[in-house]
């Protein structure tokens, strides 16, 4: 039966599957998605796709590196819907995010480049030997007390307190993430998106070991950008078959 179906231009589930590495079950499961189109069926009711249903599983995966699995789903599944205008709405979102990331990673490399810049001529301001005080280092970077007290809530710093006088004690590293929240907030950066780029400073061990992650995060925003290509072109290939071009 599959050599017959095969030589009426119909493809059975494995023949989907096969040359993708993928199993027949994830063919019948993309199906239930929309991701690909509903198969028709054989008089005894065993699932027959053609090229069509080949072309949407192609656009699919194309789509999935530079959107993500869920944004590629619905992608096709606007698509198979004739919901073509849905599915532009939703690359446009994929690649305003990915401006967005750019823009992110060029703020975060600027406010690096501003703290290194600033480390020969800013004033020390330190409380003594362990750290800074909450007042000299709010001077220095030129905010209130209130301000670095707001930034300690939402995680930005964490000062330890002084055994005797319970005081605020900023070490070397609260002072790095403080100047580094201090351009980034600059910038325009709101506390919440701060947040998750101090966690990677201190998950790297500082900025000089920050920028080898920087080099890895310029590569894969390139590669997402580049995989986003690849998918309009097969997309666009899945649209003319659909006759939707």
């Amino acid at each position: 039966m599959g050599r017959k179906l095969q030589n009426e231009g119909r493809l059975r589930p494995v023949d989907l599957a096969r040359g993708h590495g993928l199993s027949t079950q994830a063919i019948r499961n993309y199906e239930e998605a929309g991701i690909l189109p509903a198969a028709g069926r054989t008089p005894h009711g065993y699932r027959t796709y053609t090229a069509v249903h080949a072309g949407a599983l192609r656009a699919f995966l194309a789509l999935v590196p530079g959107h993500g699995h869920g944004t590629a789903t619905s992608i096709m599944r606007a698509v198979n819907e004739s919901a073509a205008e849905e599915a532009f709405r939703l690359i446009d979102e994929s690649h305003v995010q990915l401006l967005d990331d750019r823009r992110t990673l060029e703020a975060v490399e600027r406010a690096l480049r501003d703290l290194e810049a600033g480390k020969a001529s800013a004033p020390a301001a330190v409380a003594g030997p362990g750290g800074t005080f909450i007042g000299p280092l709010a001077a220095k970077l030129d905010i209130r007390p209130a301000t670095l007290r707001k930034w300690e809530r939402a995680g930005l710093v964490r000062p330890r307190r002084d055994a005797l006088t319970g005081y605020r004690v900023y070490d070397e590293a609260d002072v790095r993430d403080a100047r580094l929240t201090h351009q980034l907030r600059r910038g325009g950066y709101r506390l919440e998106q701060i947040a998750p780029l101090i966690a990677q400073v201190r998950e790297a061990g500082g900025l000089e070991p920050l920028e080898a992650a920087l080099r890895d995060w310029h590569g894969r925003l390139s590669a997402r950008g580049r995989a986003m290509l690849t998918g309009a072109a097969e997309l666009e290939a899945y649209l003319r078959e659909r006759g939707c071009g």
